[in-house]
């Protein structure tokens, strides 16, 4: 400060003399002390000096400050002071009331600085890499140095902020700054850095700048918050209009649900003040911004459903229906009801249900139709209730066939109790207020805006005009009131109800050309040369006479299309006509009122033209000039060709209703499968959960063949071997009996044979030696038939011999499968002397199975290749049913040889029958002879002792066994 005064105590030598010779030395010192102290004076003095002569600071000490900020970051104190200088230098602010030239001059000068600044990139870079500092002496100069820079030169700041890395997300953390001022602060930068730059906008939006802002919204009280309030709700416009991306973010993020606590304002005459007001407005203006009709269809359709969804537009009629409402805020409200609901059919009908909170209640609509036919009632409040009504009739046939048939005889009310919105109209039709006929016009048109069912519908209204006077239809009172020479505002709007109502309906053509009056006005109308006030209504009848034609059915045969066209011809000429259709798109307010749906016009004498009617006028305008000078055969082919067309649309419509038939059915046959589907995921699952099941009864019993294996090591093959071949206990008890009585048959056969044998032997040893001439002669016959019987015999035994020797190998595999089934038997745990074990086997059965259970979505996974072991089981078990098939075969062969063998041991015991016949007769011979015969006792004994030795033999080889 002794520094200050010192260089300050020359002044009076030469005031600008000496400022710039301070300012110099202050310059010198600040770039050549050491000592910081004596730096950080000097800027302070810069500082001081920088507001008043602000151009010689800025020349002069510009460089030095910046180089401050690039060396002395370390003290804040420094920084603070060159922040605010620079602050200084650029903004425009100044507390003193200056002249308008020294403004300009003032704001010229902050621009050449901020170029200046912004020359060199890193400057800016430097700055944002300040803001990271959380010391409130450098953070928040440099949110205001920053906030001027945007301000002076908005364009090029951004986009050098846009390529510094992180600069926008270093930006962003001033919003989440604990100090308020550094926040609001922060709200201002971001205003400025999101002005019209929609790159920076989503970079803003993606950095949760949505929940941050809304959050402050909420902390400061919403609508009844305070001009902080009013800068975030600017920012969050900056954020959302005309950025198609942010808004769908907005959307998705479920941050319109946050919106409906700001408009719970309730039933209050006090309590609206003037920051209140903004603030609401401007709540108001941010859901127009979402629900705009310049925003694409989908987007604004999806933002109409969810503000009817969580309760916005409810929220919002219910501030329509308030009272003590300011007006501005009543006329944004309605404007704001007219876009949430314009095309949206869900939020069409809940309007439609809106009631006034009045007795009796009245519709919402009814209430505000009385509202914009009333004469004292704010213009503006007028407007914004007639873009109202258009919003809730556009594409709505079910609204416009509700407002139509309030003017039908059998809807109206006989008693007069109620106000329809039909009659409001009426009334505001042929009122003596030209406002309230243009309105009540545009209104009803409307209501039959591309519906031709409603055209034809309000063909049958009557109107009752005076007492003793038969009522006249609607469409003729139009053009009574037409030819009276009403105000121009009034006939604008009758012409341009009536090109509505004539377009694309021949009937309502045939309706008005049937009196005979209407025409002959038109074409009196368009020849006359008027003033140009006069050619706008002028314009609009050549309109009119042009739909009557182009749309004509030639149902009149005084008015068809080629006599109409002859009239205009010689009244008024072709090229005259086309000339006056043209003033209606040369219009200087033509092209305003085809700029925008809403109705916003400065004063009533700008409501000339409706934004809908501006597109029929386009649509129209070409197709009546080639009607009018095309030829009659070109209007036969002409009427040939929609003829087809008319033909070809009914074959496309029969097309269109099979299709729509089959998309009918498709719909059942996709239920159907989607039924089907869900029945197969079921079945699937318990496909799954039985292969989980085998697959645990599968570890189970390989954990007990586990174990009884290591109980059983001796005997575990056998019972393995009669597991795998897949024989059961009851079979193998049957095959037993079956061997049990192949044995018992072989025994009988054998002790038959050997019985016969020993016979035979008797025989043989009872022969008498050769010694006489007699008895060899006397048995010679004999012996040859005993030779035959031994021939016999020897045969019979070497068949029997094959066949035992078949029967052994039979039965020594059936003893076999007998050995595996006992030692399997024996295996299996004895009921009473262990049932510890068993019990300790079950125990580790259990945990094992727990451990198994855990491990279930492991086992899912191996499904297929469980699959492929069930498939692999399945073929042992096929293979174990051929080898049981192979074995019933064997059996079945062994059965048939045993049959066989019976057959041939039957015809032995005959053949041993005869022999035993022959061997008596030869014992008698014997006897007769004199030879000694033994007794039969003698040789059944000895017969006895052979079948003896044939049981040992027999007990020996069953011990075997």
């Amino acid at each position: 400060m002794n520094f200050l005064r010192g260089v300050m105590g020359g002044q009076s030598a030469g005031p600008q003399h000496t400022e710039a010779e301070t300012i110099q030395k202050l310059c010198d010192r600040v770039a050549s002390s050491t000592l910081l102290d004596d730096r950080r004076n000097a800027v302070r003095a810069l500082k001081s000096l920088s507001k008043k002569y602000r151009l010689e600071v800025g020349i002069q000490a510009m460089e030095h400050l910046i180089h401050v900020l690039q060396t002395d970051r370390s003290d804040s104190e420094i920084i603070g002071y060159a922040l605010d200088t620079l602050y200084n230098i650029i903004s425009n602010d100044e507390e003193e009331e200056v002249e308008e030239n020294s403004t300009r001059q003032s704001e010229d000068l902050g621009s050449q600085f901020t170029e200046i600044f912004i020359k060199q990139q890193e400057n800016v870079t430097l700055l944002l890499s300040l803001l990271e500092e959380f010391d409130f002496h450098v953070r928040w100069p440099g949110v205001k140095l920053l906030t001027s820079l945007l301000k002076q030169l908005g364009p090029q700041v951004q986009q050098i902020i846009l390529v510094s890395p992180m600069g926008v997300s270093r930006l962003m953390d001033l919003l989440a700054d604990s100090r308020e001022v550094i926040r609001n602060d922060g709200v201002l930068l971001l205003q400025a850095l999101t002005r019209s730059n929609g790159a920076i906008q989503k970079i803003v939006a993606f950095e949760n700048a949505f929940e941050r802002l809304l959050d402050i919204i909420t902390e400061e009280g919403n609508s009844d918050g305070g001009i902080v309030v009013e800068d975030c709700l600017i920012l969050l416009q900056n954020l959302l209009k005309n950025n198609n991306s942010n808004q769908n973010f907005f959307k998705e993020g479920s941050y319109i649900q946050r919106m409906k606590p700001w408009f719970e304002v309730g039933d209050e005459n006090s309590g609206w003040s003037a920051q209140k007001v903004t603030n609401l407005h401007l709540m108001l203006q941010l859901v127009r911004v979402l629900v705009s009709p310049n925003n694409p269809p989908g987007a604004t359709s999806s933002c109409q459903k969810a503000m009817f969804q969580c309760g916005l537009l409810q929220q919002l009629c219910t501030i329509l229906m308030a009272t003590g409402v300011p007006a501005d805020i009543l006329t944004e409200t309605i404007n704001t009801v007219s876009e949430v609901i314009r095309g949206c059919q869900v939020n069409q009908d809940y309007f439609a249900s809106v009631n006034a909170p009045s007795n009796p209640p009245r519709p919402a609509i009814v209430v505000l139709l009385m509202s914009m036919v009333n004469e004292r009632q704010p213009f503006v409040l007028r407007c914004a209730v007639l873009y109202c009504f258009q919003c809730f009739l556009y594409k709505n046939q079910k609204g416009q066939g509700e407002i139509v048939s309030t003017l039908l005889p059998s809807t109206i009310d006989a008693t007069g109790n109620t106000v329809s919105a039909g009659q409001l109209l009426c009334g505001g039709l042929f009122s003596t207020d030209s406002l309230s006929n243009w309105c009540a016009a545009v209104a009803l048109a409307h209501a039959l805006q591309e519906n031709a069912t409603q055209k034809e519908q309000l063909l049958r209204v009557q109107l009752a005009t005076s007492i003793g006077n038969p009522p006249v239809s609607l469409l003729q009172q139009c053009t009574n009131i037409l030819s009276q020479g009403s105000k121009i505002q009034t006939r604008v709007g009758l012409l341009m109800l009536l090109c509505t109502w004539l377009s694309n309906c021949p009937i309502a053509v045939t309706h008005f050309l049937h009196n005979s009056a209407n025409v002959p006005f038109l074409t009196g109308q368009i020849a006359e040369n008027l003033g140009e006030e006069e050619q706008l209504v002028q314009g609009l009848c050549a309109l009119l006479l042009g739909i009557s034609i182009y749309f004509n059915d030639n149902s009149l045969e005084t008015y068809m299309k080629e006599k109409l066209k002859q009239l205009i011809e010689k009244r008024i000429g072709k090229e005259n006509f086309i000339e006056k259709l043209g003033f209606i798109s040369k219009h200087e307010l033509y092209s305003r009122a085809s700029q925008k749906p809403q109705p916003n016009f400065p004063s009533p004498e700008y409501m000339i033209f409706d934004h809908e009617f501006t597109k029929l006028v386009k649509e129209l305008e070409g197709v009546i000039t080639k009607a009018i000078y095309k030829s009659s055969e070109e209007d036969k082919k002409e009427e040939e060709v929609k003829k087809t067309l008319e033909q070809h649309d009914s074959i496309v419509t029969h097309y269109k209703n099979m299709i729509r038939e089959q998309d009918l059915q498709l719909e059942e046959l996709k239920q159907q499968i989607s039924t089907l589907k869900c029945q197969n995921e079921q079945l699937q699952t318990a496909v799954t959960q039985q292969v989980s099941q085998i697959q645990q009864h599968k570890d189970q019993y390989n954990l007990l063949k586990v174990q009884l294996g290591k109980d059983s090591q001796h005997q575990g093959p056998y019972s393995d071997g009669a597991q795998m071949n897949g024989i059961q206990p009851e079979e193998i008890s049957r095959l037993r009996e079956e061997i049990e009585e192949l044995k018992s048959n072989r025994e009988l056969l054998q002790s038959q044979l050997a019985e016969k044998d020993s016979l035979i032997e008797n025989l043989k040893s009872s022969q008498p030696s050769p010694g006489t001439n007699e008895q060899s002669s006397a048995t010679a016959g004999d012996s040859e038939q005993i030779a035959e019987l031994k021939q016999e015999l020897a045969t019979l035994k070497s068949q029997l011999n094959t066949q035992s020797v078949e029967i052994t190998k039979l039965q020594a595999e059936k003893q076999e499968l007998l050995q595996k089934t006992e030692a399997f038997a024996k295996s299996a745990p004895v009921p009473g002397e262990s049932e510890t074990v068993i019990a300790t086997k079950t125990t580790d059965v259990e945990g094992r199975l727990s451990a198994l259970l855990q491990e279930t979505k492991e086992l899912k996974n191996e499904i297929k290749a469980l699959s492929e072991e069930r498939t692999a089981i399945k073929e042992q078990l096929d293979s174990s049913n051929s080898t049981i098939a192979i074995l019933q075969n064997e059996k079945n062969k062994l059965e048939v040889d045993i049959t066989d063998s019976k057959k041939e041991q039957d015809d032995l015991l005959v053949l041993l029958a005869d022999q035993d016949q022959k061997i008596f007769s030869l014992k008698n011979k014997l006897k007769e002879l004199g030879h000694p015969v033994e007794e039969e006792d003698e040789l059944e004994s000895g017969d006895q002792d052979d079948e003896d030795d044939e049981d040992e033999d027999d007990g020996k080889e069953q011990g075997h066994i």
